[in-house]
């Protein structure tokens, strides 16, 4: 599966679609306030949650879009992957929180808040899981913490700041699913990633990709203003808080998945479809580096 040849699509302003979010903000930091050459390319920016550009991206919205990796394979007809701007858990991940100590093997049967049907959380969980049923209660990312505290879930799949504020609020972590994958596979655990639209072409693609990369780099060498810019996303985390979770997520593989990165796509896609929670995903997964 390819790149479409070159298109006219150079001609006009790229939708850009990424979620309003402190890593998210971090790295587009460069690209929203002109601080690099975009190589002549311009952008609209539409900031949504990732449920939203996830659905998004089935219709084939947006030029290019962050989305879960989970919805990739739902998508892999229409766009490709970058290389640069994933999210990668590299030993640490979304957590299964509970209020009250039990064990992993007790969330089977249990009522679990899941921050929605097409995260890569829900993916690797189910994977998890192993075939153990519980029952999955979908709910906006953010209201996880208040269900679970509330007694209306047994148990939430926290993705986001909840992974380092948790335990501050009381809560359990059974399962950190970043820890278990590395374990499992060695590879970083793929959450999000970044995706361009096949039939824009691949000399505007491998151009987008540039620019993503150059956009990374400069936020990386210039944290201290590109975690200023984050903090306007940082939904009230204190800045040295903030700067731990932009760091978890935004580093060397989200510059460039490279070999491990790519290992752990390629992985966490061939598992998922072998258990059949996601349809086959063409092998090996197109990258646009």
């Amino acid at each position: 599966m390819s790149v479409s040849p070159a298109t006219d699509s150079q001609q006009r302003v790229l939708t850009l679609g990424h979620s309003p979010d402190s890593d998210d903000a971090f790295m587009f930091y460069a690209l929203a306030e002109g601080k690099i050459d975009s190589e002549g390319l311009e952008f609209e920016h539409v900031l949504r949650d990732i449920q939203t550009l996830n659905e998004w991206a089935r219709e084939g919205k947006l030029d290019t879009t962050a989305i879960s990796l989970h919805a990739y394979a739902y998508v892999q007809d229409k766009y490709a992957l970058l290389a640069h701007g994933a999210s990668m858990g590299d030993g640490y991940g979304p957590m299964v929180i509970t209020t009250e100590p039990i064990t992993p093997e007790e969330l089977e049967g249990k009522r679990i808040a899941i921050p929605g049907p097409l995260t890569t959380a829900y993916l690797a969980f189910q994977i998890y899981m192993d075939g153990k049923k519980f029952e999955p209660v979908f709910t906006y990312f953010d209201a996880i913490m208040d269900e679970v505290r509330a007694g209306n879930v047994d148990a939430g799949l926290i993705i986001h700041e909840g992974q380092l504020t948790h335990k501050a609020e009381g809560f359990h972590t059974i399962v950190d699913l970043g820890v278990w994958w590395k374990d499992r596979t060695a590879t970083p655990l793929p959450l999000g990633v970044n995706a361009i639209k096949r039939d824009l072409g691949v000399e505007l693609s491998e151009k987008m990709s540039r620019v993503m990369r150059r956009s990374i780099e400069f936020a990386l060498t210039h944290r201290a203003d590109a975690l200023a810019h984050a903090m306007q996303y940082a939904r009230d985390l204190e800045t040295e808080m903030a700067d731990k979770f932009v760091g978890m997520y935004v580093n060397e593989l989200t510059l460039d998945l490279g070999e491990r990165g790519k290992k752990g796509v390629e992985l966490l896609l061939t598992e998922a479809a072998e258990r059949k929670l996601i349809p086959p995903v063409q092998q090996p997964v197109t990258f646009v580096d």
